[in-house]
């Protein structure tokens, strides 16, 4: 199934979902909470239960995958499922926390790339977001969905987990160019947190959807310019608005703005 259909349709029901939700009781979830150890036995059915459902999501998108499809496959009562996760929400969530947790953070870059700094950094990340999502693509079609084809109230605990556990490490990654002198200071560092994930993770949801499904992220008449030149324009807009002023950059990174700015 394209993911341009499950996505349209999840965000679709969501839509319907959260309309009925103005005149009518909201769906109860768990709010997120860290998870506590386990018997060894229990995490591992939890971890066979996740992976199975992890496939489930991503073919099928979150509204149509049905918690029963899941517990056949695996040869166990739904119940179960249930007991473990306590909603197909609660499932989902604990799906999308092992889908981003696989990615790289900010700072799994090479040593290389560290010294090179801040921005360098990013756009390493930006460069290899396509080169990971051909090694797995499903756990990327898992945090578009958690993105986008979700209800409000799962968001909801999304937006909590991802606040309180920071699996990309945007907070050590923005301490690292504030410890660079390559970001401003006069910015909150919690705001400058947020205008990179609000931003970076928008720009990296563009290039994957452009490569899973062309054309959901592209507006009719929209930019020609190869996904090269759009990240390095994505990168110089990013470092003129949170970034040290030209004229305090080392050679190198001046350099890298103006190549950004003339692309």
């Amino acid at each position: 199934m394209q993911l341009t259909s499950l996505m349209h349709s999840d965000m679709f029901v969501t839509y319907g979902h959260s309309m009925g939700a103005m005149g009518s009781t909201r769906p109860a979830l768990p709010q997120y909470r860290p998870q506590m150890p386990l018997h060894p036995r229990s995490e591992a059915k939890r971890g066979r239960i996740v992976e199975a459902a992890m496939r489930h999501f991503a073919e099928h998108g979150y509204h149509a995958t049905r918690v029963a499809d899941i517990a056949a496959a695996l040869g166990i009562a739904k119940g179960s499922i249930f007991q473990h996760f306590g909603s197909k929400g609660g499932l989902f969530l604990e799906v999308y926390k092992r889908a981003v947790h696989s990615f790289p953070k900010y700072l799994d870059a090479p040593v290389e790339v560290r010294h090179a700094g801040f921005f360098e950094v990013l756009r390493y990340r930006l460069v290899r977001t396509e080169h990971v999502l051909h090694e797995d693509p499903i756990p990327y079609r898992i945090s578009l969905l958690g993105n986008y084809g979700t209800d409000l109230v799962l968001k909801r605990d999304i937006n909590r987990f991802l606040m309180a556990e920071d699996p990309y490490g945007t907070g050590a990654f923005v301490r690292f160019g504030l410890e660079r002198r390559e970001l401003r200071k006069d910015v909150d560092l919690e705001m400058m947190v947020a205008i990179l994930d609000w931003t970076a993770e928008r720009f990296q949801d563009a290039l994957l959807t452009a490569e899973l499904d062309p054309g959901l992220f592209r507006r009719p008449g929209g930019f020609a310019e190869s996904k090269e030149a759009r990240i390095h324009q994505f990168v110089a807009v990013l470092q003129r608005a949170i970034g040290v002023g030209a004229d305090s950059l080392r050679p190198k990174q001046r350099s890298n703005l103006r190549e950004g700015r003339r692309r």
